[in-house]
């Protein structure tokens, strides 16, 4: 008799260090360019076979159908004609807050599924499903340090490594839409190609040298968000920033420590 498989995933989060918006694209999105970093920080993600599908929540509420949800694109673009999964997320990672959350739990139910009901797609395809679901998506079939650029949707290698290094994520629980951090932001091309700044720049001397463009508008709307992140660098951060569109700040460090923000959401841990 053939075994049930049964797969539980950590559909983890992503920080961007540095995020310039260099203009505006004729198709309405921007060209831009970052870094994604994994972190370990995640939701969790059960996959199992079943005679029909069906797709269960728990956790942080989430907002919206449950058509809209990324797991269940994810699964009307791979789904074969002949099996099924049950689906359960355990919402653990704040949404609106610039990790990648829904983004990383597409990405996820896809190699899942892909794995569960042993429907045999490569990485490759998979990436081809996820860039499908969203700009961001693709990133997490990959799920390794990358520079992202054009519309987050292209990716190249990078040296840079925080392996050993500690980082702290803080979450206001203030949800930023796109719409709204990029209505703060005038595109405006960067000299010196970020991977270069990155690859070639000691974190130490990062906070003058790299920026997330999205940060300015939205400390001043939310000036809380400014406020964390000066925090942290006088807690000793090597570098602080708000990551991708709000509302979420982290700090690295040299070294674990515990920093205490009892009003807001706070992950602290090792980077790979």
């Amino acid at each position: 008799m053939k075994k049930t498989l049964c797969m539980l995933g950590f559909s983890n989060a992503k920080i961007n260090i540095g995020l310039n918006i260099l203009e505006k694209r004729p198709d309405g999105y921007h060209n831009i360019e970052s870094l994604f970093y994994p972190v370990s920080w995640s939701d969790i993600l059960e996959v199992v076979p079943a005679s029909t599908f069906s797709f269960h929540c728990t956790g942080l509420p989430i907002p919206g159908s449950q058509e809209n949800n990324l797991i269940y694109k994810a699964w009307n673009l791979i789904k074969p004609t002949d099996k099924a999964v049950e689906i359960h997320l355990h919402k653990i990672l704040p949404m609106g807050a610039g990790i990648g959350g829904g983004s990383s739990n597409g990405a996820f139910a896809l190699n899942l599924i892909n794995e569960v009901l042993e429907l045999g797609y490569q990485k490759e395809s998979l990436l081809e499903l996820a860039s499908r679901l969203g700009s961001d998506c693709p990133f997490f079939i990959e799920n390794r340090p990358m520079i992202c650029l054009e519309k987050g949707n292209i990716f190249r290698e990078t040296t840079v490594s925080l392996s050993g290094k500690y980082i702290v994520m803080v979450n206001p629980e203030i949800h930023v839409s796109t719409a709204e951090a990029y209505s703060g932001v005038i595109p405006t091309p960067s000299p010196t190609p970020l991977k270069d700044v990155l690859e070639n720049t000691p974190i130490e001397h990062w906070r003058d040298a790299v920026k997330n463009d999205f940060e300015a508008g939205i400390v001043k709307k939310y000036p809380l968000i400014g406020e964390i992140k000066d925090e942290l660098y006088a807690k000793g951060a090597l570098y602080a920033s708000m990551t991708g569109s709000g509302s979420t700040v982290y700090g690295i460090f040299s070294e674990t420590l515990t920093l205490s923000f009892p009003d807001f959401i706070v992950w602290q841990g090792k980077l790979d």
